[in-house]
C-alpha cells in the first residue's frame, strides 16, 4: 500500500528534536511546513514560514490546508509554564482550522515507572528538569480533556540525545520503557522515526506514547 503524501505543519522545527522530525517526514515524501516566530530556510519538502504558537489565531492561519498539526516546542532553559500555554493555543488553532490530527512532543516525566507513580515524582528525578516535566504533565492533563481531536502526547525515553538512525526500538503507551540494565534511552533520530510512524499509521490516538531501546 502506497503511503499518502501528507501536509504536516510542525512548530518548533528548528530545535534538536523538531529538525529531525521535519527531516524524517520530508525524506518519506511528506510536505512539511516548518513554523516558528522567525522563518528558517526552506529546502526540498520543507517550507519555512512564520507563526506564533502562543496565538490561536496565528496557529489557525498556519494550519490552513494541513493534514496534521505537530509541535516539538520546548522552552529550553526558559519559562516552562509556556508549554501548556502552547498546547492550548495549538488545540484551539487546530479546531479553528479543522485539523483533527495533532501530535505533541511530550516529556518522559509523565510516564509511569510503577502503578500510579510517574517518573517526575520519583526521588532521583533531577531538580533541574522538574519544572519542564511538571509543565509537560499539565499539558498532558489538558489534552486528556480534549475529545474532539485525535491527539497524541509522544514522550521520549528518559534520555534522548543525537545519535544513530537505527530504526530498531520499542514503542508503548503510558509506561517508561527501559532495557535489561534499567536504562531508558533513545536517539533523536529514532524518536523522529517513531513520531512520523505514528503520523502515518494513525497510532496512539488520545494516548501518551513513548519509544525507547
Amino acid at each position: 500500500m502506497t503511503q499518502k503524501t501528507l501536509n504536516i505543519a510542525l512548530f518548533g522545527a528548528s530545535g534538536g528534536i523538531g529538525s529531525r522530525i521535519a527531516a524524517e517526514a520530508a525524506r518519506r515524501g511528506h510536505r512539511v511546513t516548518a513554523l516558528s516566530r522567525r522563518a528558517g530556510v526552506s529546502e526540498g519538502n520543507i517550507t519555512a514560514k512564520t507563526a506564533d504558537l502562543f496565538d490561536a489565531a496565528s496557529v489557525a492561519a498556519a494550519l490552513q490546508g494541513q493534514d496534521v498539526a505537530a509541535s516539538a516546542y520546548g522552552p529550553g532553559g526558559g519559562d516552562a509554564t509556556q508549554v501548556p500555554k502552547a498546547v492550548r493555543a495549538l488545540v484551539d488553532g487546530a479546531r479553528a482550522a479543522g485539523v483533527r490530527r495533532l501530535l505533541v512532543v511530550g516529556g518522559a516525566g509523565s510516564l509511569e515507572v510503577a502503578p500510579g507513580t510517574q517518573l517526575v515524582d520519583t526521588e532521583g528525578f533531577p531538580d533541574a528538569y522538574k519544572p519542564q516535566a511538571l509543565a509537560h504533565r499539565e499539558a498532558l492533563g489538558y489534552l486528556r480533556g480534549v475529545s474532539d481531536l485525535d491527539w497524541t502526547f509522544f514522550a521520549p525515553a528518559a534520555l534522548i540525545a543525537p545519535g544513530e538512525r537505527t530504526g530498531t526500538f520499542r514503542t508503548g503507551t503510558g509506561k517508561l520503557i527501559s532495557d535489561a540494565e534499567g536504562n531508558s534511552r533513545i536517539s533523536t533520530e529514532d524518536y523522529a522515526i517513531a513520531f512520523v510512524d505514528a503520523i502515518e499509521q494513525g497510532q496512539f490516538v488520545r494516548e501518551i506514547a513513548t519509544v525507547a531501546y
